[in-house]
C-alpha cells in the first residue's frame, strides 16, 4: 500500500476555506414566514422551505432578482434572526417559486443561535427526517 497522502481524501477543518462540508439542513415547508426587506425599502412576506446556517429556500409568488442583497427577520423557536441575504437563482414550483439565498450578513452570534434554535426547533418536532446530515459537497 502506498504511503502517498492524495489531496482528494484529506478533509478541511471547520473555518478553513477549503472546507466544503454542508450545514445541516432543516425542512420548513412554510411554517416560518419571513420578512423580506428589498432594496427600495419595500417589504414582502414569504415562507420560509428549508432554512441552515449558510442560507435557506424561500417560496414566493414572484421571485426576485437574482443577486440582489435584502434584509431577511425571521422567528425560529426562541430567536429572531435578522441578517443580511444574496438572492441567488429561482425555481418554479407547482405553487409559486422556490428561491435559494446565501447569508451575507449573519454574525457570529446570531449564527450560533440560529444553528441552535434550529436543532431546537428539530428536537421539538421530534422530526429527525427533516434534517439534511451534514455531508460534504
Amino acid at each position: 500500500m502506498s504511503q502517498q497522502g492524495d489531496s482528494s481524501t484529506k478533509r478541511a477543518l471547520p473555518g478553513d476555506p477549503k472546507d466544503v462540508r454542508r450545514s445541516f439542513r432543516v425542512k420548513l415547508q412554510g411554517s416560518v414566514l419571513v420578512l423580506i426587506g428589498l432594496p427600495n425599502r419595500r417589504q414582502m412576506r414569504a415562507a420560509l422551505h428549508m432554512l441552515s446556517i449558510s442560507g435557506g429556500l424561500i417560496h414566493l409568488e414572484k421571485p426576485l432578482d437574482e443577486k440582489i442583497e435584502v434584509l431577511l427577520i425571521f422567528h425560529v423557536e426562541r430567536a429572531t434572526i435578522r441578517a443580511k441575504a444574496e438572492m441567488l437563482f429561482p425555481m418554479w414550483a407547482t405553487q409559486g417559486w422556490l428561491q435559494p439565498f446565501r447569508f451575507t450578513g449573519l454574525t457570529d452570534t446570531s449564527r450560533e443561535t440560529l444553528e441552535w434554535n434550529l436543532k431546537s426547533f428539530l428536537a421539538s418536532r421530534g422530526d429527525g427526517a427533516a434534517i439534511g446530515a451534514a455531508c460534504s459537497g
